[in-house]
């Protein structure tokens, strides 16, 4: 009798630490997920101390470059060429181009159509690796973000933050690495090629570009250059 005691005691235990575990893990999941959206406010007012990629690859000892700058510290022509060359259509959504997601669809591709909000809410709070749940958590925290940030803050977190290269993060040191300038004074030419490198900064080498990325820097350069009516929302 007193066995069976014992052991009844030992389950109802186990199944209480159980309970506590459970609603311990479900408070800490709903309060990483309510952090981004503490977070976006305040990244309104002060820089971003770092993206998630930023985060893993200091972890796992890779060498950081980094400099924050202001957007005025950054050349027109390339915020004009990743705005062209990444979200055409950034002036003219609230944070999901909706259009374009259908097209992707429409072509059965697997990837494409995340706005610059969307892949600085990824940079930012979420991983880099692909899959659903990740989408589904980009879209509701682009348009937060959207929300809360002007069009000129977010291209601006967007261009210090963003991979430009292995531990290279942010435009000036891109700029610095790749060109020996500061990104104030990078040329329409080298813009172009920073802003077709983004899509696989891993692979793709501003500095010395292989056929594809100069074919379309090309591409991007002419588009820059007629960038006026797509980029008002910066003025």
């Amino acid at each position: 009798m007193a066995e069976r005691t014992s052991r009844g005691g030992r389950r109802t235990g186990w199944r209480a630490w159980s309970r506590r575990l459970v609603r311990g893990i479900a408070i800490a999941g709903l309060l990483l997920a309510a952090l981004p959206i503490v977070l976006v406010p305040l990244y309104a007012v002060v820089p971003p101390p770092a993206s998630t990629l930023e985060v893993w690859q200091r972890l796992n000892g890779v060498p950081i470059k980094k400099r924050w700058v202001p957007l005025d510290d950054i050349a027109p022509v390339l915020v004009h060429s990743v705005i062209m060359s990444e979200d055409g259509q950034f002036c003219a959504h609230r944070g999901v181009d909706w259009k374009a997601v259908r097209e992707v669809l429409d072509r059965g591709d697997t990837r494409g159509a995340s706005t610059i909000p969307m892949q600085t809410v990824k940079n930012l709070f979420l991983w880099s690796s692909r899959s659903y749940v990740r989408k589904g958590l980009e879209v509701p925290l682009a348009y937060w973000a959207d929300l809360v940030w002007s069009k000129r803050r977010m291209i601006e977190i967007y261009l210090n933050i963003v991979e430009w290269g292995p531990g290279v993060f942010g435009a000036e040191a891109a700029a610095q690495h790749w060109f020996g300038v500061p990104a104030a004074r990078l040329s329409r030419r080298q813009a172009a090629l920073m802003a077709a490198a983004l899509p696989n900064p891993i692979a793709r080498n501003p500095a010395k570009p292989g056929r594809t990325t100069t074919y379309l820097a090309g591409i991007i350069e002419r588009r820059a250059r007629q960038a006026g009516a797509y980029v008002t929302c910066l003025e």
